[in-house]
């Protein structure tokens, strides 16, 4: 699964560079305001903070929401006080588009992490281009070398990235890049099984100083607790909010 939604936005991201080329995408992301410094957003405090996502659909469940107001929903994440927002961008599987990502940015004052399948530095520009503070990095899916490279040229954009990991090795690995925000994924890409009890168990890998983000298998406030109390200092939710009252389970998740 994982390999092929990596294709389909390889795929997708070479189609807009035949009507927007890499030289384009990147004036305009170096004309962009700077990014937000989104790790003095996230950094840990006495409670839980909240990454809220923008996800209309997932190749798991299938459609969740329609969101025809991606603007107006952020906005509501940030009044219910959510730490950032996380918009997919992936069009296939997840419904998403830059168009969103751009939306959402003009929307909240909260850094705003694009959330793809990202594998080449087009998709990088793309999201400074577009006004995200946060890139998310999905270990699994590249080689050091290429991981490495993604990763630079987002802190050399201004912006930060999630590093996402889903085992002992690739903690390891992000940690290799010097990452300072890692996020371990509830979800087996491979398989889309969840297993709520990973993030437990790779946490202590994790040193001090560096941001602990939980991701995935958040359906209620005791999930949320459940990632607390391993010592995750983010949740990222996204299906938990979208599919009911985002204010509502907002006050739940952050009074854990």
């Amino acid at each position: 699964m994982l390999s092929s939604l990596m294709a389909g936005a390889s795929e997708d991201a070479a189609t807009r560079r035949e009507t927007r080329p890499l030289s384009v995408v990147e004036a305009a992301a170096l004309a962009q305001v700077p990014a937000l410094d989104a790790l003095a957003f996230l950094q840990p405090e006495d409670s839980v903070k909240i990454i809220a996502e923008v996800k209309r659909a997932s190749p798991s469940r299938g459609a969740l929401a329609d969101i025809p107001d991606p603007a107006a929903l952020a906005a509501l994440y940030e009044k219910g006080g959510a730490s950032a927002v996380s918009v997919l961008t992936e069009g296939r599987k997840f419904g998403g588009s830059l168009e969103d990502l751009e939306a959402v940015r003009e929307a909240v004052s909260l850094p705003v992490l694009r959330k793809d399948f990202i594998s080449d530095p087009y998709q990088v520009f793309e999201a400074r281009a577009s006004g995200a503070d946060l890139v998310l990095l999905i270990v699994a899916a590249l080689e050091q070398p290429l991981l490495q490279e993604l990763y630079d040229l987002i802190g050399q954009l201004g912006m930060a990235a999630l590093v996402e990991t889903h085992d002992a090795t690739e903690v390891s690995r992000a940690l290799d890049l010097g990452a300072n925000l890692v996020g371990v994924n509830a979800r087996n890409l491979s398989t889309f099984e969840l297993d709520r009890d990973l993030f437990g168990r790779l946490a202590d890998q994790i040193p001090a100083g560096v941001v602990r983000v939980a991701e995935s298998a958040v359906h209620s406030a005791d999930d949320v607790a459940h990632y607390r109390r391993d010592g995750a200092d983010v949740v990222l939710v996204g299906e938990a909010l979208v599919t009911g009252d985002p204010l509502a389970s907002l006050a739940h998740f952050l009074a854990v």
